[in-house]
C-alpha cells in the first residue's frame, strides 16, 4: 500500500513553494529524495515543481499547510504513476520523442486559446520548470501508445454494442441536455477509502475558493475525462451514473438561480469512487428520433370482413419495405405509400407508440384508424440532429472506454506489484 507521509516534507516546501526565490538562492537549497519508484528517485525538486505546476494551474493563492499538504499528496501520486507508466514503457521499449511532446504542449494551448509562448511564460513566472509539464506529457503519451499496443487488438466492438448504444441515443432523443464536466476520485482498496476521502475534501474545498474545475480535474481526477479538463460533453440524465443522475434537477435549479453560471454538486459515492460534477450549460434535446416508413392502407370504404385477419397473417412474416407491394396484392383494396423520413415527433400519438419499439424490417402489426385499416413498416430508424455521432463515433467511444477500464486496471497492477518507498 502507498502511504504518503507529509509533515516533514511540507515544512521543508512551504517557504519555496509559497515565496519565489532568486535562482540563486534556489541553488542553495539542500535537496533529497522524496521518493522511490522501484529504486528510481523522486527527487524534492520533481516535487516542487509538480506542486507549483499544480497551484499554478488552478489558480489558488492562499495555501494554509492543510491545502499544501494535500496538493503534495497529489503531486507525488501523479509522479509515482508517471515513473510507474514510463518505466512499463521501457520494457516494451516505446519511446517518446520530443516531437510528440511538443506537438502535445501545441495541442494544449490549441484547447485553450492561448500559444506555447504564453504557457511556458506562465509557468516560468510561477517558478515551474518546462520540463515538469513535458515530463507529465511523456508519461501520458507513453501510457496511451502502450496500453493501445496491449490491449487495441482484443477489443472487438460488435454491431449489437453499437446497436444498443444507438437505441439508448433513441430512448433519449428528445430529453433535455446538458453539458457536464467530472472530477472522479477511485478508491483504489478498502484500506485507502480515508485517503481518497481527504483528497476529495481537499478539492472541494479549492473548488470552493474559485480554483477553476478544468484545471483541478486535469490534476486530480482519475477518469479519462482529466485530459479534456473533465468535460464529458452534452449528454442526458440517463446517461450518467444513477446516484449523480437523480441530483441533476437540483443542479439544475442552481444553474437557473445563477442565472447561467455553473452549479456546483457535493461529492457523491458512486461505484468505485466518489463524484463531483459541475452543469454548465443546459438545452432542450436538439435530436429526433427519424423513420423511414412505407405505409399499408385498407381504405375504410374497402374493408371487408376478413380484411384485417388477412393483413394480420400477412404481417406476421415480418415483409420487409421491398415486400409491401407483395403484402398488398394479397389484400383487396389495400394501398402502399411510401412515406419517406418522418420524425417521431411529426407523427400521431398512436403511430408514434407503436412505432417506439421496432428495428428495421418491423411493423406496427394492424392499426384501427379514420382512414380505415393501416399498418407501417420501418424501412430505417436513425437518430437526426447536431452532434449526433456517427456509428463510426459510437464504435471509437466503445473502444475508448474498453480501453481506459484495462488501463486503470494495469495501472492498479503496478501500484501493488512495484516498489514504491515515500520518504518522510
Amino acid at each position: 500500500m502507498l502511504m504518503i507521509p507529509v509533515k516533514n516534507l511540507v515544512l521543508t516546501l512551504m517557504a519555496s513553494l509559497l515565496v519565489i526565490t532568486a535562482p540563486g538562492a534556489m541553488a542553495q537549497t539542500t535537496e533529497g529524495v522524496a521518493a522511490l519508484v522501484n529504486d528510481q528517485p523522486i527527487t524534492t525538486v520533481d516535487v516542487r515543481n509538480r506542486m507549483r505546476l499544480i497551484i499554478a494551474s488552478t489558480g489558488l493563492t492562499q495555501i494554509d499547510a492543510a491545502t499544501l499538504a494535500q496538493i503534495q499528496g497529489q503531486a507525488i501520486r501523479g509522479l509515482v504513476d508517471e515513473n510507474l507508466q514510463l518505466q512499463a514503457a521501457r520494457e516494451y521499449e516505446i519511446a517518446v520523442t520530443e516531437e510528440e511532446i511538443d506537438q502535445s504542449i501545441q495541442d494544449l494551448a490549441d484547447r485553450n486559446n492561448t500559444t506555447i509562448a504564453s504557457i511556458v511564460g506562465d509557468l516560468e513566472r510561477s517558478g515551474v520548470d518546462i520540463q515538469t509539464l513535458r515530463h507529465q506529457l511523456e508519461a501520458e503519451i507513453a501510457w496511451q501508445v502502450l496500453v493501445n499496443g496491449r490491449y487495441g487488438s482484443r477489443i472487438r466492438i460488435s454491431d449489437q454494442q453499437i446497436e444498443m448504444a444507438l437505441e439508448r441515443l433513441a430512448a433519449s432523443a428528445s430529453q433535455p441536455q446538458y453539458r457536464i464536466f467530472e472530477l472522479f476520485f477511485e478508491i483504489p482498496s478498502v484500506s485507502r477509502e480515508e485517503e481518497t476521502v481527504q483528497r476529495v475534501i481537499a478539492v472541494m474545498d479549492q473548488l470552493q475558493r474559485g480554483a477553476p474545475f478544468p484545471e483541478l480535474a486535469r490534476q486530480y481526477s482519475d477518469a479519462p475525462s482529466a485530459a479534456n479538463g473533465g468535460d464529458i460533453g452534452w449528454i442526458v440524465a440517463s446517461q450518467l451514473p444513477p446516484e449523480v443522475a437523480t441530483i441533476v434537477p437540483q443542479l439544475m435549479q442552481q444553474y437557473i438561480q445563477s442565472q447561467g453560471g455553473a452549479a456546483l454538486s457535493n461529492p457523491v459515492r458512486v461505484p468505485g469512487g466518489f463524484m463531483i460534477v459541475a452543469l454548465v450549460a443546459a438545452r432542450d434535446g436538439t435530436t429526433t428520433l427519424q423513420y423511414d416508413l412505407v405505409q399499408i392502407t385498407v381504405p375504410a370504404s374497402a374493408v371487408q370482413p376478413n380484411s384485417s385477419a388477412a393483413l394480420a397473417r400477412a404481417l406476421a412474416e415480418n415483409p420487409t419495405c421491398s415486400q409491401a407491394e407483395a403484402v398488398a396484392s394479397r389484400i383487396p383494396g389495400s394501398v402502399v405509400t411510401p412515406l419517406g423520413a418522418i420524425g417521431a415527433d411529426a407523427l400521431l400519438p398512436q403511430i408514434s407508440e407503436a412505432l417506439e419499439p421496432l428495428r428495421e424490417g418491423g411493423n406496427t402489426g394492424v392499426l384501427q384508424t379514420a382512414a380505415g385499416l393501416q399498418s407501417l413498416i420501418v424501412c430505417d430508424r436513425t437518430i437526426a440532429g447536431p452532434g449526433v455521432p456517427s456509428r463510426d463515433d459510437l464504435e471509437s467511444q466503445l473502444r475508448g472506454q474498453q480501453l481506459s477500464l484495462h488501463s486503470r486496471r494495469w495501472l492498479r497492477d503496478l501500484r501493488r506489484d512495484g516498489t514504491v518507498e515515500i520518504r518522510d
